[in-house]
């Protein structure tokens, strides 16, 4: 079975604001605490295709591996690597991102999709974020009765996670905004 959910968010700062901090959310030592199950993040490659002006980027995420804790004790496993791809459309204003984990494949598939876009009722202001996720637990013998309830727990701390992303996209959105304030009257 597989568990999905979509979110929007409209963030009520430019798309080129709102970008940046998604490129600068994980560096920034005031998030760590809030993204907690963020252990490290390297980027793996990036590339500016010179006939359509668009910026791939591929990073490698570690994190805590979702689930409950007894989960990860039985699959013996604390730590989930995952491939993140991006792909930024600067003429078009589009930042897609694509991420899948791939460890624990066996067991668990994560796919997240997040795309930001400038709000259709106000595109030089704010921004439109929608994040799409599915979950999908590999029935094993051992806990297959449990798999329905297993991706539900995983859905949940997907979803309590994707709060805390907020935020710290909020928050940097607005140090963004400041640092470009104090650069003008400077």
């Amino acid at each position: 079975m597989v568990r999905a959910y979509s979110q929007e968010h409209t963030y009520k700062h430019p798309w080129e604001r709102v970008t940046s901090a998604s490129w600068r959310k994980f560096a920034d030592p005031e998030n760590k605490r809030t993204l907690s199950h963020i252990l490290e993040v390297d980027t793996l490659n990036h590339r500016l295709d010179p006939s359509s002006g668009k910026l791939y980027t591929t990073r490698a995420i570690t994190i805590h591996a979702p689930g409950p804790w007894f989960v990860r004790k039985i699959i013996g496993q604390d730590i989930c690597h995952c491939v993140e791809s991006t792909v930024v459309d600067g003429q078009s204003r589009s930042m897609q991102l694509s991420t899948r984990n791939i460890s624990l494949e066996k067991y668990i598939e994560v796919e997240e999709k997040i795309r930001y876009d400038p709000h259709p009722d106000n595109p030089n202001l704010w921004t439109v974020c929608k994040q799409e996720t599915s979950i999908r637990i590999k029935p094993f013998s051992a806990l297959a009765s449990m798999a329905e309830k297993i991706e539900q727990k995983c859905v949940d701390k997907f979803q309590a996670n994707s709060a805390k992303g907020r935020e710290v996209m909020e928050r940097m959105c607005k140090y963004l905004e400041a640092e470009s304030t104090r650069g003008i009257t400077a």
